[in-house]
């Protein structure tokens, strides 16, 4: 069904600057993969793709992201396109969300307003909730695979990478930003 719908999307998919989101997230999980390969304990709390390159959150020194990034187009211009979908990307975990929101609201069509009715609806929305959660997984997996990332890197190029230390929202302590830019796409 995914794929029907990417189908259906074409035309906005391969709008080129979508296009190119769409190539730097793919790059952006095939570099975390690479660097999960390489790197014991990697501590990377995440990325988040834009038009013009990604960033990289998370204790990293700098070249081993430059290595990692370099390692990954390489591989996805070999053909090693899966490496463009990654199992904790935003994508999954919103899908999550979407999906037990819907069973929740499922679960609850025809209550009425009675305690003693919502507490005994509390198995439906646990079942409900759970199968939501099993489906989602495949489900995330193939929205990335088909609309949010794109493995085939085409002429995407990485010019720069640059690093930050940027104080964390929620304590004293700092946080490392890596910048990768890109260009074509």
């Amino acid at each position: 069904m995914i794929r029907f719908i990417a189908l259906l999307l074409t035309p906005l998919l391969n709008f080129r600057p979508i296009r190119r989101i769409r190539r730097n997230h793919g790059l952006e999980h095939a570099t975390i993969h690479m660097m999960s390969r390489r790197i014991k304990d990697l501590k990377i709390l995440g990325g988040r793709a834009v038009l013009d390159g990604f960033f990289i959150y998370g204790e990293a020194e700098t070249d081993q992201i430059r290595v990692a990034v370099e390692e990954a187009i390489t591989r996805m211009r070999k053909g090693e396109h899966g490496l463009a979908v990654h199992p904790n990307c935003g994508t999954g975990l919103v899908t999550t969300g979407l999906m037990t929101t819907l069973a929740t609201m499922l679960g609850t069509i025809g209550a009425n307003q009675s305690w003693k009715d919502r507490i005994s609806r509390l198995p439906t929305l646990v079942v409900l909730s759970v199968f939501a959660v099993m489906l989602s997984q495949p489900a995330g997996l193939s929205l990335q695979r088909h609309i949010t990332t794109l493995g085939d890197p085409g002429d995407l190029e990485v010019v720069q990478i640059s690093r930050q230390d940027m104080k964390s929202p929620f304590s004293k302590s700092k946080m490392v930003v890596h910048r990768i830019w890109t260009r074509a796409g």
